[in-house]
């Protein structure tokens, strides 16, 4: 569809704010536990997990968008 195809600037934006998300997800999920407040609710690892995946899926979408082809070689 025409209407769903994401642009150079969204791509772009996408892939930095999934990149500072990753960041920050990391950094929240290797904070010593702190056994005083109890166990940690939100599970930090695996957003920081989802946030690199999306962040790669911009990246290779980027990729695309800019002329390099990131498909596999055709066999014989």
């Amino acid at each position: 569809m025409r209407g769903m195809e994401l642009s150079l600037t969204l791509t772009v934006i996408l892939a930095s704010v999934s990149a500072i998300l990753t960041a920050f997800f990391g950094y929240m999920g290797a904070r010593p536990l702190d056994i005083r407040k109890g166990p940690r609710m939100v599970p930090w690892r695996f957003l920081m997990i989802l946030a690199f995946t999306v962040s790669l899926f911009m990246v290779v979408h980027l990729l695309n968008l800019l002329g390099i082809q990131t498909k596999p070689p055709e066999r014989y």
